[in-house]
């Protein structure tokens, strides 16, 4: 396998600069740099020097790891240089200029990590989510599944299941021999069972995508009602244009935002209407209610009750421009605010944020992606096909069960599935 080096930390300038370089030749790439090899896992201050003509790069801290005890599980070398650009460029140079050495791709040093079994597939979509983090809660379940707390779970699961495979088989190869005594085959598929409702509790946390991608906002009301106004309020920011002009939002704008931590994805959108035969405005109102069947959270600043299309589950109503002469006092159940003094927002805030708690899974509590929901239902599927009184069917059953969980953390799986998940990282990552 070929060695690669990229720059692993942010653009430059920058206070520091860390190039990595991990492979078979990362030894002898730091040995012509730095004209030795410092103590493993101690950081040595050096001067580096270009191995095609000796001239002085930079002083800096350059580490060792020996394979395969590394980041990587191959031979791994760190250079933390000065932050210039001009020092980092023409370090990579010199790098460049050491034969047996290529620039690695996005996602090329997490890539290695998984292939030497440093860390599993589960670990490495867990790392995917850390780095695009934006929210405290992102971080925290990110955090715990990049930690392998979703890993060591799939593994007491995988201990599980081989061990009621095992008896099983003893059963069915060796049930005439007079030393084995196995459990009787209604012990094992309570066993089962049990593995199977597990699965199912886990099965009903919130998902993964609603953490990263937010909890969606539907900002709906008639034309006028406040929409632009109150998404600004709520983001901080001109994010939408505010007109007293009816019909001046007719695309869909969308904004991510934090809320007390939470994720959460604003939406504005053309007034809702019966249209005056425009055929522009007439997309736009359809794009409108499109949006609201599609999101979580619906805020309605209609004076009307709501929309009779609407989920009133999902509705929160909104009684806006509360500071207008005439408008003082709002229906009972609706939440008064004046985008433009400021009063009100609060309450609605948090009534947005009991919302999402409902939706969102608790701090540091680990959320299912799509990919790991999926080969959960398929384990748990299978176990579902357990409670046959046939031996042979029971295997098999449970031997399905291990092939989903073995995709699961990447044991067994798809090339094209993992050039997709570490495209998503960065170069030198």
């Amino acid at each position: 396998m070929t060695t690669i080096y990229a720059l692993s930390s942010g653009a430059p300038p920058a206070a520091l600069a860390v190039v990595r370089i991990s492979g078979m030749s990362a030894g002898p790439a730091l040995r012509a740099l730095a004209g030795r090899l410092p103590v493993p896992r101690r950081a040595g201050l050096v001067t580096l020097r270009d191995p095609a003509d000796g001239e002085a790069l930079d002083q800096a801290l350059v580490l060792w790891f020996p394979g395969p005890a590394s980041a990587t599980g191959e031979d791994l070398a760190e250079l933390h240089l000065h932050g210039g650009r001009a020092v980092v460029a023409r370090v990579l140079s010199a790098l460049a200029g050491i034969d047996g050495l290529l620039p690695a791709g996005p996602g090329d040093f997490t890539r290695r990590a998984f292939e030497n079994g440093r860390i599993d597939l589960a670990e490495a979509e867990g790392l995917s989510d850390l780095l695009f983090a934006e929210t405290e809660l992102q971080r925290r379940s990110a955090l715990a599944v990049a930690g392998g707390a979703l890993s060591a779970q799939v593994s007491q699961w995988q201990d599980r299941l081989l061990m009621i495979s095992a008896q099983v088989e003893a059963l069915l190869d060796f049930s005439d021999e007079d030393d084995v005594t196995g459990p009787e085959e209604g012990r094992l598929q309570n066993d089962a069972v049990a593995l199977s409702r597990e699965i199912d509790d886990w099965l009903m946390r919130p998902s993964g995508e609603r953490l990263r991608d937010g909890v969606r906002v539907a900002l709906a009301g008639p034309p006028n009602a406040g929409k632009s106004t109150l998404l600004n309020a709520l983001a901080g920011r001109e994010a939408a244009i505010v007109s007293p002009r009816a019909g001046t939002t007719r695309d869909v704008i969308e904004v991510p935002l934090a809320l007390a931590g939470r994720p959460f994805v604003l939406i504005d959108m053309a007034g809702l209407h019966e249209g005056t035969g425009d055929e522009i405005e007439a997309v736009g109102i359809e794009r409108a209610r499109q949006v609201v069947a599609e999101s979580d959270i619906i805020l309605w600043l209609g004076d009307e009750a709501t929309d009779p299309a609407f989920d009133s589950a999902r509705t929160i109503r909104v009684h806006a421009r509360a500071d207008l002469p005439g408008r003082e006092i709002g229906v009972d159940d609706a939440v008064a605010v004046s985008a433009m003094e400021g009063s009100g927002l609060s309450t609605l805030v948090d009534a947005l944020i009991a919302r999402a708690d409902a939706m969102l899974p608790r701090p540091g509590e680990i959320a299912l992606n799509q990919r790991q929901r999926d080969l959960l239902r398929e384990c748990r599927s299978a176990l579902g096909s357990a409670f046959s009184t046939d031996l042979l069917l029971l295997a098999e059953s449970l031997r399905l069960a291990r092939m989903a969980l073995d995709r699961l953390t990447g044991r067994a799986g798809t090339e094209q599935m993992l050039d997709a998940l570490f495209g998503r990282f960065c170069i030198g990552k």
